[in-house]
């Protein structure tokens, strides 16, 4: 870091308590500006990502570029009417008052981001603060080299520097930051990581939303439409080489229907990466070859019947073909921990309660997906997690009016649309009262039995 980071952070200080970034125009200004430089640069982007991740054109460009350009939008159009004061309703006893809630910026935040989705999972949750007033630190991942180079150029030539910055490298760097006091942090990645985080930020009784993924599982039931959910679990599971917080991590499926559901899923492979998918041009890469070993030690592990489809891992190309596993057992190693790969274990069941009580007993997931013409409610009620979807997978984060965030182990805090400019807000309540009224009785010394009645009367 050229600039220490308590310099860097004075710095911005010194620019949010000088009260620029709490103009609602300025505001506007910036997130038009962060909307800009994504479309501007488009096809630089995608070809930083992939060089980082091999993304496909089409997945990089949805699922970094459109979606964070999308994000700014939305929030620029809004800005105006959540940012207003909110009127509260004052009980009798405390009239002639008014009452608000006002909307604060907090002051100067952080943006620690990941490496899977490194242009989305850092421009959001910085649109998301800019949009509520404060000054920005932002850390791109050192993962995503390419990426986290360009965007770092690219944000001195459209954004105020003065209030927004970006600090490239890896842990000595975060560490270096983290020793700072900020008045928000925003951290999206592994727990191990997120409770660094917390524990650096409780130092300074800092706020904190983690962000941190864990093993998020579908349902199929026995009455679902298979060729739906074959679909859609294949577009969560193999879409970014299954590097995604809320990808598919494994599959409960109904004994009835097992095969069935494994058939189709092979031939949704079939169809969107052809006979071999390390040829395909919308098949990405593992992020580096550590991790693709990694994955590659859990495949090896056993614990499983079959490698129904894929199994094939180059670690030194970071290639792990689609993989399908059947036969799954609940203590195999693939159940351990986060996939975060392109592996799908599949594991059967005769009811609905064995797969139920298998994620009570585990981490609250991120993310949780059901496939069920009759039990999804019962699913929906019989678990927690940090987000569903029936019928469907993924789709949850998009809507701006559904918060993003997780539970317990899968973090907590959330954000996009108007929930990330309120989670990046203090929420300031003011209580007014007119000057030439005089102080109530009640509540003046000596307290009389006459005084007490009254009072308890009125409230």
């Amino acid at each position: 870091m050229t600039t220490s980071a308590a310099t860097l952070v004075s710095r911005l200080r010194t620019t949010f308590e000088s009260g620029r970034t709490r103009d609602l125009d300025w505001r506007r200004a910036q997130l038009s500006a962060l909307a800009a430089m994504l479309r501007d640069n488009e096809d630089a982007l995608l070809a930083a990502l992939a060089d980082d991740l091999g993304k496909p054109r089409w997945e990089a460009w949805a699922g970094d570029i459109a979606a964070s350009a999308s994000e700014a939008d939305h929030l620029r159009k809004h800005l105006g009417g959540w940012a207003k004061d909110v009127s509260v309703r004052v009980p009798v006893a405390f009239l002639p008052a008014r009452a608000s809630i006002t909307y604060q910026p907090r002051g100067v935040v952080l943006v620690v981001a990941p490496w899977n989705y490194p242009v989305y999972l850092l421009a959001t949750p910085l649109a998301a603060a800019l949009a509520a007033g404060n000054a920005v630190v932002c850390k791109p991942s050192e993962l995503a080299p390419a990426t986290s180079a360009l965007v770092t150029k690219l944000a001195t030539d459209y954004l105020d520097t003065d209030a927004i910055a970006f600090v490239e490298g890896g842990v000595e760097e975060t560490t270096e930051l983290l020793q700072e006091r900020f008045d928000h942090i925003l951290y999206t990645g592994n727990g191990t990581v997120g409770r660094i985080v917390a524990e650096a930020a409780a130092r300074h009784l800092t706020p904190t939303t983690l962000e941190l993924g864990g093993k998020c599982p579908a349902i199929v039931d026995k009455d679902a439409n298979l060729k739906q959910a074959a679909s859609r679990i294949a577009f969560a599971k193999w879409s970014n080489a299954g590097q995604t917080c809320i990808a598919v991590d494994h599959v409960w499926v109904h004994h009835d229907v097992h095969d069935e559901l494994v058939d189709r899923l092979r031939t949704e492979l079939a169809q969107r990466y052809g006979a071999d998918p390390r040829q395909s041009a919308d098949f990405g890469r593992v992020v580096n070859e550590r991790h693709t070993a990694r994955i590659k030690s859990l495949l090896d592990g056993g614990g499983y019947d079959e490698v129904a489809a894929g199994g094939q891992v180059d670690v030194e190309a970071k290639y792990v073909a689609p993989t399908i596993v059947t036969g799954v057992k609940p203590d195999a190693p693939l159940m351990g921990e986060e996939i975060f790969g392109p592996v799908l274990p599949v594991l059967g069941f005769d009811d609905l309660d064995e797969p139920l009580g298998h994620i009570n007993r585990g981490d609250h997931p991120l993310a949780l997906y059901v496939f069920s013409r009759s039990n999804a409610d019962r699913v929906l009620d019989g678990t927690t997690s940090g987000g569903a979807c029936v019928n469907d997978t993924m789709l949850q984060i998009f809507p701006p009016g559904l918060p993003f965030g997780g539970v317990g182990e899968s973090g907590y805090g959330a954000y996009h649309g108007k929930w990330g400019f309120e989670t990046f807000s203090h929420r300031r309540a003011v209580y007014r009262r007119p000057g030439f009224f005089a102080e109530n009785a009640l509540t003046k010394a000596p307290y009389t039995a006459f005084k007490e009645r009254v009072a308890r009367f009125v409230y």
